[in-house]
């Protein structure tokens, strides 16, 4: 099995002070920088997924911005592979399954944000497209979601994210348990 790590959207804006502040997005990002170095080390593959907003209005990832900046916790190497895209599915519009494939990659471990959205849509999309996929539980983040006039707390859309890609379409994992493996 040829193993790929994929860190989706690690972008300045979803941390603090950010315009779309994550809850426990550094508690993910510690994660998610466990298992970039534990890649690193492995001398595993690493792919950056960077989401640029390309609509009028956008609130975030607004280009020529520090917010569409990849954290500084996270600054990927002269190696590593930035993959730019403009929708949740990290495959959309981009090179992603292109660079996967000439890397003979057949495994993908996911982390990075939003559970809900873009960590849910790649995961998704992999598994359609092939791939054996593994979501870092620990190393993703997520907010708050209103849905039909009631708050859904970020834990508890982060838990039902998780929930429904398990067991079909990803496997769960911690941080800990991968970089221990």
């Amino acid at each position: 099995m040829t193993d790929a790590l994929v860190i989706i959207d690690m972008q300045n804006d979803y941390f603090s002070g950010g315009n779309m502040e994550l809850s426990g997005i550094d508690a993910a990002a510690e994660n998610v920088k466990k298992l970039l170095l534990f890649y690193r080390k492995n001398a595993k593959p690493v792919y950056f997924i960077q989401h640029f907003s390309n609509y009028e209005g956008a609130a975030f990832f607004v280009p020529n911005t520090t917010g569409v900046e990849i954290n500084a916790l996270l600054i990927p190497l002269e190696s590593e592979k930035v993959i730019k895209k403009h929708f949740p599915n990290s495959f959309r519009e981009t090179n992603l399954l292109e660079e996967l494939q000439s890397a003979n990659i057949n495994h993908l471990t996911i982390c990075g944000a939003m559970s809900h959205l873009c960590i849910d849509a790649t995961t998704r999309a992999a598994f359609d497209l092939g791939f054996r996929c593994t979501v870092v539980t620990d190393a993703c983040a997520t907010r708050d979601l209103i849905f039909d006039g009631n708050r859904i707390p970020a834990d508890s859309v982060h838990g039902a994210f998780m929930a429904a890609l398990f067991p079909v379409y990803a496997q769960l994992k911690k941080a800990e348990e991968i970089c221990e493996a």
